[in-house]
């Protein structure tokens, strides 16, 4: 019988496919990708990432087990320290300073998605954190090793690290882990309730698409620039 992680892969991993033909992805892949559409992504992602650490934490108060807690406080860790880290240095070679990263403000896409995420996150148990950060750390991990076995991608001088990261055997390990718990919390669930945490992965998988579009289109909100001249990244 097939775990209910195999299941998710199975539902979403057309959506995921499509991450690999997206312009932006393959420009990373290639090293071709316009460093300001990088930028655009970089300053998205980093605020992303501020609550994407506040889903862990939750993951951290609402765990029934020292194991599950365990695994989302080295998730709280290593975002802050490691992949929020890559960030910064990244930004250091656009000549852009932590503070400035941490003031920026997220696009549309950006918003909706975090808001999303926490809002399933807050409603329902540690299942439902589980399914709400399942499909970035997995879905990025999918990314990274599938353009790790590109010719010289890994080696690029400037997207390799990228690269590097999100492929590694640790970030690997860490997504290894949010997947076991992802099983572990839906023994005995009802179809009914699996049902749930099964939307939620595949609706954070049509985010994860729109974030691509969001930094391949340099987008920020869909409203004419003469009414947003007060909001700027």
């Amino acid at each position: 019988m097939k775990t209910f992680s195999e299941r998710l892969y199975e539902r979403v991993e057309p959506i995921w496919k499509h991450y690999l033909e997206h312009p932006f992805v393959k420009g990373i892949g290639t090293g071709d990708l316009d460093k300001e559409k990088f930028k655009h992504w970089l300053k998205q992602d980093y605020v992303y990432l501020i609550d994407y650490t506040r889903l862990f934490a939750l993951g951290v108060t609402k765990a029934t087990d020292l194991e599950t807690m365990t695994t989302f406080g080295k998730l709280v860790y290593e975002t802050l320290n490691t992949e929020m880290s890559l960030h910064r240095q990244y930004a250091a070679q656009f000549g852009i300073s932590e503070e400035s990263l941490t003031q920026t403000k997220p696009a549309s896409t950006t918003t909706s998605y975090t808001s999303y995420m926490l809002d399933v996150a807050q409603r329902g148990g540690v299942e439902n954190v589980i399914a709400a950060v399942l499909t970035c750390t997995w879905s990025y991990n999918y990314i990274g090793r599938a353009l790790n076995e590109l010719e010289g991608a890994a080696e690029h001088p400037f997207y390799g690290e990228w690269i590097q990261m999100y492929s590694s055997d640790e970030f690997t390990d860490l997504t290894e882990q949010t997947i076991k718990i992802m099983d572990r919390v839906a023994e005995g669930k009802t179809e009914e309730e699996l049902q749930v945490l099964e939307d939620i992965v595949v609706r954070t998988s049509y985010y994860e698409h729109m974030f691509w579009d969001m930094a391949e289109r340099l987008e920020m909100w869909p409203l004419p620039e003469e009414v947003m001249t007060q909001y700027s990244e």
